[in-house]
């Protein structure tokens, strides 16, 4: 069964970036039989999340051939970095949802979190994120209460300067995975072989 959530909360996938290093967009990465993006929203959709995805307008098209059911955004300004592209996604969500909820930000370079790390981290309240060795991760959950402040700010403000996420410590051994270059590709290949043995769906 998939694990039941408070509806209030939306998740923003960030698929916004040029992907320079990677030379090919991260969110259209060939992983076997499927692409980046879509196995991040399948895992959303495990825990009955709405899902949000911020892109540059010409992945608008592509994207959508490989997802389904959900909401895709152009961010029409990806220069201005991700908490810009955040804000996309946030107006978008007020503007169709709910104008007081709680978001689950998940970009797409940072797929590593297991689905009991996702599941700890929907049933917090306040601005939280996991970490492991000190260090902390994704997804970030965002409080209604900061959802505010970054709404708030400008663009380029960077998040860590507008929020202070509480940190609770998991053990997952992908978490601080990063998909920016062609070398981390044998990584993120890794961690979804684990993450496809330890659950039931393709």
């Amino acid at each position: 069964m998939p694990d039941l959530v408070d509806e209030t909360i939306y998740s923003i996938i960030l698929a916004a970036g040029n992907s320079k290093r990677l030379g090919q967009h991260k969110a259209l990465l060939n992983i076997g039989n499927d692409t980046l993006i879509n196995f991040i929203v399948k895992r959303l959709k495990k825990h009955n999340l709405t899902t949000i995805i911020v892109t540059r307008e010409e992945l608008m098209s592509d994207i959508r051939n490989f997802t389904q059911e959900v909401d895709i955004v152009s961010n029409h300004s990806p220069e201005l970095g991700r908490t810009g592209s955040l804000q996309v996604g946030l107006n978008f969500i007020i503007a169709n949802y709910s104008k007081n909820f709680k978001a689950l930000v998940v970009p797409i370079d940072r797929p590593g979190f297991s689905s009991s790390t996702l599941s700890k981290l929907l049933a917090l309240d306040n601005t939280s994120c996991p970490e492991k060795d000190g260090k902390g991760g994704h997804p970030l959950l965002i409080s209604e209460l900061d959802i505010k402040r970054i709404l708030d700010e400008k663009p380029k403000i960077p998040l860590r300067e507008i929020i202070r996420p509480e940190k609770f410590e998991v053990n997952d051994d992908f978490l601080h995975l990063n998909v920016d270059t062609e070398g981390d590709i044998p990584i993120l290949m890794e961690f979804i072989s684990s993450y496809y043995k330890e659950n039931s769906f393709q």
